[in-house]
């Protein structure tokens, strides 16, 4: 488990809200939807509050661009136009949903976040990563989780797992992905808080409990 820590204080990334915002990240196939729900069921037995959302998509314009970025592959998307459509996405999502909900639950969770958007467009795309974290901070406010989770996993293992029909980005390819994992392995740091690497290659319990040990702290510093 490999830890990093961003330099942003908590109330800069999002005021004076209640909330403790949490980010799952990492390569296709590594796990990050059970992983969400098994997080959700130990927060909900802990007596906190949670919602968890997706990025892109969770609102209806999110929604409708998840479509056109992944599933509506006769559409043409050049690199930077791509990166925008999900800035775009995430800037109704913040405001639409993570801001509100980060004045009234506990803790806050999202399936990707800012973080992806460097590392598929920036990283493994061939933008500047710099740039599109400064794209970010303005499509997102500044908010900025207070913990990022990376689950890292091998990428044939990671190809392996994936057992329905690829997306958009699901088929570039295994020297894209491998890219795809090294920029999460260097980019986390950058989230804005603290972050975790986990390696996602363990059992499922094992990895749950790994995400644990990482979150109770986080928690804990919140009070």
């Amino acid at each position: 488990m490999i830890m990093g820590s961003g330099s942003v204080g908590s109330g800069e990334r999002h005021g004076n809200a209640v909330g403790c915002f949490i980010t799952l990240d990492g390569v296709d196939g590594a796990g990050k939807s059970t992983q969400i729900r098994l997080l959700i069921e130990w927060l909900e037995a802990q007596g906190r509050t949670c919602r968890s959302f997706r990025d892109p998509g969770s609102t209806s314009l999110g929604e409708a661009l998840r479509d056109i970025l992944l599933h509506r592959q006769e559409i043409a998307l050049a690199p930077r136009a791509e990166m925008l459509l999900y800035m775009a996405s995430r800037a109704q999502l913040v405001s639409e949903q993570l801001r509100p909900a980060l004045q009234t639950c506990d803790v806050v969770i999202t399936d990707r976040f800012l973080l992806a958007n460097v590392v598929y467009q920036g990283v493994a795309g061939g933008l500047s990563a710099d740039e599109i974290w400064q794209v970010g901070h303005i499509a997102t406010g500044g908010l900025t989780p207070d913990l990022t989770i990376v689950l890292d996993l091998p990428i044939a293992l990671a190809s392996e797992r994936i057992d329905r029909t690829r997306d958009r980005l699901e088929s570039r390819g295994l020297e894209y992905f491998e890219k795809v994992r090294r920029g999460f392995l260097e980019q986390h740091a950058r989230a804005g808080g603290a972050s975790v690497v986990i390696d996602a290659s363990q059992p499922v319990a094992d990895v749950h409990q790994q995400i644990v040990s990482a979150v109770a702290p986080v928690l804990t510093n919140r009070r």
